[in-house]
């Protein structure tokens, strides 16, 4: 095992401060999505740094995609834990979210607020289309990924009639595709099951943190992870109710909290669960507010899946009226957060020392593979529901903003440029068309 002032690099353990500047500045310049996010920390962490090996990176990385939530603040909770322990892990993930659900937090107000001025308005309008095609672009983006294989299309076919046609939940579909995944490996390969996970096994502990060649006893750990996870997620919702009352708030929590565990296969997975239940279902926010929020959210550092703490923002926002308004809001918005990224930490944190355990589980990679075909047909079965409302309002076809989103998804596909730049032309787009009279 290395010294106590080297890591497994052999590079330097850093100081918690250092780490801390660190994780600060991730947290500020983590555009890109999760691609562009874990790019930076194998650039930054393993390439300049060195504070993390090659193998271990990519131990780390195909853990946390093996488990619901957002992979790559999970990946940062990981490696900060393995520098740090506890408070590390902590610090890590906390601030991969914290400066994007802050700059999130001011644009929903600003959506809110703003929303009956005729220039805020138009550039919401501009940014829709956009939205539309990134959607699409998504779906395009993980289908060439995931669907290799007939069974695995025939899988995200059946997702996507199971939502559209049978308005069945997404839990339902995230357990069912999983459970065909597992299966699957019964009669030998599997046609849901890709490259072999990880690298090489082996590492030790880094300096400042834990060992990893040590694997504390599995069930008092989890007993005790589970006891601190119940306490946090009733203390925030118990602090929250007591000072608000309970409508929305109980709802918020009961949403966020079931949909932070079927989160697999990233944020667009979700969206089409919680948008069927914010929209349809409690009438927090439209379709198009809907749209708008994904827009912010993809112009904002951090996970995709901050986009939660917009509707969040707008539950709270439409359902407390008068002075306190504003306040329930954030109230509002800070419960979704809390709700949404707590099982993460849990996660990661619980199952941290026995990764060496799961990366070469073929039945788990299949199950996994499975549940990446079936979001294929969930992410079309979102672009289908929220296109709706913005292509075809009323029944009847938008030209412009149908033309509008054809000649962005065609951007994305052959030149993909950067979302703040596609965002910003959405915004653009809309004040032409504003003033033109369009």
């Amino acid at each position: 095992m290395p010294s106590a002032d080297l890591l497994d690099t052999g590079a330097p353990a850093p100081g918690f401060r250092e780490a801390l500047r660190f994780w600060l500045k991730l947290g500020c310049i983590s555009f890109g999505g999760p691609a562009g996010q874990i790019a930076i920390m194998q650039t930054e962490l393993v390439d300049r740094r060195r504070w993390i090996g090659q193998d271990a990176f990519l131990r780390g990385l195909n853990f946390c995609t093996l488990l619901p939530g957002p992979e790559a603040q999970q990946l940062a909770t990981y490696i900060g834990w393995r520098l740090h322990g506890l408070k590390g892990g902590l610090a890590a993930g906390g601030l991969f979210v914290l400066p994007g659900a802050l700059l999130l937090l001011v644009l929903s107000w600003v959506a809110a607020a703003g929303s009956r001025m005729p220039a805020v308005a138009a550039a919401f309008a501009g940014l829709k289309p956009v939205v539309i095609a990134i959607v699409l672009h998504a779906v395009w983006r993980i289908g060439r990924r995931a669907l290799k294989a007939w069974q695995a299309v025939a899988l995200a076919g059946a997702a996507f009639l199971a939502l559209f046609v049978l308005g069945i939940d997404f839990p339902w579909i995230v357990a069912a595709a999983g459970a065909i995944g597992w299966l699957s490996t019964r009669n030998g390969a599997s046609p849901f099951l890709g490259a072999p996970h990880g690298g090489k096994a082996g590492g030790a502990g880094s300096g400042g943190g834990p060992a990893l060649g040590r694997q504390p006893d599995f069930a008092p750990r989890l007993a005790r992870h589970l006891a601190a996870y119940a306490m946090l997620l009733g203390l925030g919702v118990a602090l929250v109710m007591w000072r608000f009352g309970t409508v929305p708030f109980a709802d918020i929590a009961t949403l966020f909290t079931k949909a932070a565990f079927v989160t697999f296969g990233g944020a667009y997975a979700v969206l089409p669960y919680v948008a069927e239940e914010a929209v349809r279902g409690y009438g927090w926010l439209s379709p198009a507010q809907m749209l708008d929020g994904l827009a912010l959210a993809e112009t904002t550092p951090g996970p995709l899946i901050l986009v939660l703490q917009y509707v969040g923002f707008f539950a709270g926002w439409n359902a407390i009226q008068g002075p306190g308004q504003l306040g329930g809001a954030v109230a509002a918005a800070a419960l979704t957060t809390w709700c949404t990224f707590l099982p993460s930490f849990a996660l990661v944190l619980t199952g941290a020392p026995y990764i060496e355990r799961l990366h070469e589980d073929r039945r788990i990679g299949a199950a996994l593979g499975a549940i990446t075909a079936a979001v294929v047909g969930v992410i079309l079965n979102l672009a289908v529901f929220l296109a709706g409302a913005v292509l075809l309002p009323g029944g009847r076809p938008e030209l412009v903003s149908i033309a509008a989103a054809l000649v962005a998804l065609v951007t994305l596909i052959r030149f993909s440029p950067s979302m703040h730049w596609m965002v910003l032309a959405g915004v653009a787009f809309g004040l032409a068309r504003l003033a033109a009279g369009v």
